[in-house]
């Protein structure tokens, strides 16, 4: 599955191939992003959007080159395609392919008009903004290629309009720079100067956002075609306008090389995991604090959670273990109070997560498990340690060890939501979960046993881990157990809460950890696969219970209540894999729906949600690591207990 192909089929319908997204990445937190059929469906597609101090704070600069082909009859064939308010589609270039394929992380186009075949490859150069973009002539000709630069350069996650002051453009050899921050240049530019007004991006109409813009016909470059083989390309970059970049062929073939080395290093069994491997690259970024993961493309920055949740997938079963100790030796410096820092996407360093430091914990322990590294285990153990002190002391937010069980509990403040289920409508958590909640519980039994191997590892006494392991896993076994048949999801929740027995899926945790708490019995986690499992992974809520919500649709707030409330997550893929695994039960047909969603949402890789009903479809971030990184886990083998 290294190479992805769709025919004319697919391409030629616009309902299908709008809903087909490729990434290119460049290694820092920016991309090129767009659909197989060319047609923009969101505010986020452009050809170069540029990371800025995070990976977050991206920009979007040049928007689309719209190739239009002269033939020798004289007749002009636009190639390209946009949706405008009107409701109109035009150009209709869509119609004119005959093939989209992503070959080794590359999409390549390629048009018919008669016997004239012209394709269209795309790269970004990895570790620079900058994006190479190359079309050849494969039959036919001789034809002229013209190519109208669109532009803007404003924030990912908002608009630009023509009431506005247009973008300024200072002429440069071979192009142009736009607003002092990204240069385009290519053959025979000739600059325009045009707002096209009302371009329309139907996905952000249907998530209930500002669903047009204004952009700027800047100019346009032109080039012949006259054999097959011979090329037209452009280039666009931010960063040192000055430092030119090599040939857009040159990129491209970097790239495909690269790519190749990617995946042979990740050393796959097959194409699957070999696509996946190179999946979870986009998600692997260098800053100038050293390396991190982006969450999900395109408007997730990095959040400690999704990093540690994905780490094994991302770092240990793609052979990147001296990148991934890197970071979690930088992600180490910001616990502060004994918390992991969460992200910094809001614009300033949050610490807004009862889990994360967690899954952390998991992660160390993890990493020097798959690599004997005992060099990082000692050098991080006083942290973790701190870690550890400061839940049983007392942190942020309420979170404590509560004296009288030893489970973690999380008192939280007003409008805070701690755990994975953090989603918020109008300030009010919608799934708030105060109290002791089962994975974080979980999660702590795991790494007071983790931190106690790894103290021992060290030659260093662990008594104390270990009875206070001892201690949480004995209240874990007698206070979670419903009268249901699963797991409560919370226990000593405050009132106007309660004990929660709705079946969701945070109890896989329980059964699924290197030190579960828990051994899964094959009725019990049988009854909770059967109300939960979906082809794209499980329900956050079962379809049965108060509350589920089957579709993830709608504006902010409508999704927001459906994020957790029914909406399929298919990093949970591994925890309920796990849980098989340790009862003896088979898993390969549990991954089958996944590998087909490959080439379903985000071309070659794995979405951030579903709806949790039928057809499933994928919604959220077309692109998510942790979904990536859990399936990459879990299709290789790489269970939580080897």
């Amino acid at each position: 599955m290294i190479n992805i192909c769709f025919g004319p089929q697919v391409c030629g319908d616009l309902s299908a191939s709008s809903t087909r997204e490729w990434l290119a990445a460049d290694g820092r937190g920016g991309y090129a992003m767009g659909t197989i059929g060319g047609l923009r469906t969101r505010r986020y597609h452009g050809l170069l959007v540029v990371a800025g101090e995070t990976a977050a704070s991206r920009r979007v600069g040049l928007v689309s080159l719209d190739p239009t082909v002269a033939l020798p009859s004289g007749q002009r064939v636009r190639l390209g395609v946009h949706e405008w308010s009107s409701g109109a589609v035009d150009p209709r270039g869509f119609e004119l392919l005959e093939r989209f394929d992503l070959t080794y992380g590359v999409p390549r186009w390629r048009w018919r008009i008669g016997e004239v075949v012209i394709e269209r490859e795309i790269a970004m150069a990895y570790g620079r903004p900058c994006v190479a973009v190359v079309h050849r002539l494969v039959s036919g000709g001789p034809v002229r290629l013209d190519l109208a630069a669109v532009c803007t350069w404003r924030d990912a996650h908002g608009e630009r309009r023509a009431d506005g002051p247009p973008p300024r453009l200072e002429p440069v050899a071979g192009g142009a720079v736009v607003e002092e921050a990204f240069r385009l240049a290519g053959p025979d530019w000739a600059p325009e100067g045009q707002w096209w007004l009302g371009v329309h991006h139907r996905e952000e109409a249907a998530r209930g956002l500002p669903p047009n813009e204004d952009l700027w016909y800047a100019g346009r470059f032109s080039g012949p075609l006259d054999e097959p083989g011979a090329t037209v390309s452009v280039l666009a970059w931010a960063g040192d306008l000055t430092e030119e970049p090599p040939p857009a062929t040159a990129l491209v073939e970097a790239a495909r090389r690269r790519n190749r080395a990617v995946v042979a290093a990740a050393e796959p069994r097959d194409r699957v995991e070999g696509t996946l491997a190179l999946a979870a690259d986009a998600f692997v970024v260098r800053t100038a604090a050293g390396p991190d993961v982006v969450a999900g493309y395109p408007w997730f920055g990095a959040w400690s959670r999704d990093t540690m949740t994905a780490y094994e997938g991302l770092f240990l079963c793609t052979n990147r273990a001296d990148e991934g100790r890197e970071l979690l030796r930088a992600y180490a410096a910001t616990l502060s109070e004994g918390m992991l820092a969460n992200t910094a996407d809001t614009g300033r360093v949050e610490y807004n997560t009862v889990d994360a430091t967690l899954w952390f914990l998991h992660a160390v322990n993890r990493h020097v498990t798959a690599t004997g590294d005992t060099d990082l285990a000692a050098e991080l153990l006083p942290a973790l340690h701190d870690v550890v002190q400061a839940h049983l002391t007392g942190t942020r937010y309420g979170i404590k060890a509560d004296p009288a069980d030893g489970l973690i509990t999380q008192g939280g403040t007003p409008g805070t939501a701690l755990t994975w289920m953090d989603a918020r409508v109008h300030g009010v958590p919608v799934t708030p979960r105060t109290g002791k909640p089962v994975e974080v519980n979980a999660l702590w039994v795991n790494g007071l046993a983790g931190l106690a191997e790894l103290t021992e590892l060290l030659g260093r006494d662990a008594t104390a881990l270990w009875g206070l392991h001892t201690k949480a896993s004995g209240a874990f076994r007698a206070r979670f157990p419903a009268p249901v048949g699963w797991l409560h999801d919370v226990v000593d929740a405050p009132a106007p809460h309660h004990a929660d027995d709705l079946l969701r899926p945070n109890q896989l945790l329980a059964w699924s950890l290197p030190y579960a708490p828990l051994a899964p019995d094959e009725p019990t986690l049988r009854r909770v696969a059967e109300g939960l499992l979906t082809p794209l992974g499980p329900r956050s809520l079962a379809p049965d219970s108060p509350g589920f919500v089957g579709r993830h649709r709608g504006g902010p707030a409508e999704r927001d209540a459906a994020y957790h409330q029914g909406t399929v997550w298919p990093w949970l893929i591994g925890p309920l894999v796990d849980a098989y695994r340790r009862v003896g039960l088979p898993t390969d047909d549990l991954l089958v729906g996944l590998e087909g969603h490959l080439a379903e949402f985000g071309v070659g890789s794995v979405s951030e949600t579903a709806d949790g009903s039928a057809p499933y479809a994928a919604t959220g971030c077309p692109f998510q690591a942790w979904s990536v990184a859990e399936l990459l886990r879990v299709r290789r083998g790489h269970s939580h207990r080897a």
